[in-house]
């Protein structure tokens, strides 16, 4: 049948995203799925017996805009017990539906036609989209290789009277590098005096190795009060398909947040924010995710020592990236598709990370799996 054309595209170049290629074409060859960020084992059955005490309870009708008052509050009290910040659960905390809502809410609640949003490459693939959506300008840095780290020298150079926000991802997906204390005096440095808001992205502040501490914005009272700090329960607890995070922002930040976030979602699953509020007044369930995700993250890059890969070391998150210039000269894009195909194996090229495609023939590896998984993943890698 034949369509008028009654659409001009918002987002003319983008399509189906990587993650969902990559898994589907696991799928399809029966290959070991380390390409998309889940776990292949299961969450915490207290925290299903929780779920499903607050369903039979009844608890499965809205949930107030903002979230539940008893839920905020106790990550009021996370947040100021973990980075020494005060936040009013009232008015300062926001239940989202995932992380990626909050993104996108936030940047839909601040930026303008031809404002400027600074991002550091390679980086997570809803912050483009959501910019160019909203009207905005993405201006892309690169992080410095070999240890993806941010050159501030380029960032001040990059600031303008257009620049609207700066996003950062920390711990870092794809790469797995965190920021340092030093980081954050720089961004707090060319910032002060500005009306440039940050977006921190901390997903995975509680996915962190080798003894580092999570720098979140929080710390830096200079940097908190232009901040929105976005938050994952998905990630932390092993549930991604329950899709459900939150948002931190100062007063003035936050209600613009939920001006948006009221017309977006409105709210979010009742009976999983109940049992949350539930789960979380034991700090053991998140303050040992470090520990937990380190050995599998040990457990990985010692099972694969036998192999041709180049290993880029891992700070946070539960990704590894592994170069394989020793072992072919081939796109990533190409390479990521054949290991699938004819090992069994599936991963993530990072070139789609950039917005050039740039191709450093590195490959991101989800590590959050059975040691099972993971050793017969390294069994494969081994043989290539």
């Amino acid at each position: 049948m034949n369509y008028p054309n009654l659409i001009n595209s918002k987002l003319p170049n983008v399509g189906t995203t990587i993650f969902t290629i990559m898994s589907k074409l696991a799928t399809d060859n029966n290959a070991i799925n380390l390409s998309q960020g889940f776990p292949d084992f299961e969450c915490s059955e207290e925290m299903i017996s929780l779920v499903n005490k607050h369903m039979k309870a009844g608890n499965n009708q809205y949930a107030p805009m903002p979230g539940l008052i008893g839920l905020r509050e106790i990550l009021a009290q996370k947040t100021e017990e973990l980075y020494g910040a005060k936040y009013d659960p009232d008015s300062e905390i926001t239940i989202t539906a995932g992380a990626t809502q909050a993104i996108y809410t936030a940047i839909s609640a601040v930026v303008r036609e031809g404002d400027e949003v600074i991002i550091f490459e390679p980086a997570y693939d809803c912050y483009q989209p959501a910019i160019e959506l909203n009207g905005g300008k993405t201006v892309y840095m690169q992080l410095q290789s070999p240890d993806y780290t941010i050159d501030w020298e380029k960032v001040k150079k990059m600031i303008n009277h257009h620049t609207k926000m700066i996003i950062i991802n920390t711990p870092h997906n794809p790469t797995g590098s965190v920021m340092s204390v030093a980081d954050m005096i720089m961004l707090e440095k060319i910032t002060k005096g500005t009306d440039i808001i940050i977006l921190s992205d901390e997903v995975y502040e509680h996915i962190i190795f080798d003894n580092q501490q999570h720098q979140s914005v929080a710390r830096f009272p200079f940097l908190a009060e232009r901040s929105f700090i976005i938050s994952s329960f998905g990630k932390t607890f092993h549930t991604t398909g329950w899709k459900l995070g939150y948002c931190v922002a100062p007063k003035n930040l936050m209600a613009e947040f939920r001006k948006v976030h009221q017309f977006l979602v409105f709210s979010c699953n009742t009976p999983i924010q109940y049992a949350l509020t539930e789960y979380l007044k034991e700090s053991e369930n998140y303050l040992s995710l470090g520990n937990f995700y380190q050995q599998k993250r040990d457990y990985f890059i010692n099972a694969i020592k036998g192999s041709k890969l180049n290993l880029i070391p891992a700070a946070g998150t539960y990704f590894q990236l592994l170069s394989y210039k020793n072992i072919s000269k081939e796109k990533d894009t190409d390479y990521a598709i054949r290991l699938t195909k004819e090992f069994g194996i599936a991963s993530i090229p990072i070139s789609v990370f950039y917005h050039e495609q740039e191709d450093n023939h590195v490959l991101r590896f989800c590590f959050a799996k059975k040691e099972e998984t993971l050793a017969k993943a390294a069994e494969i890698l081994n043989k290539i």
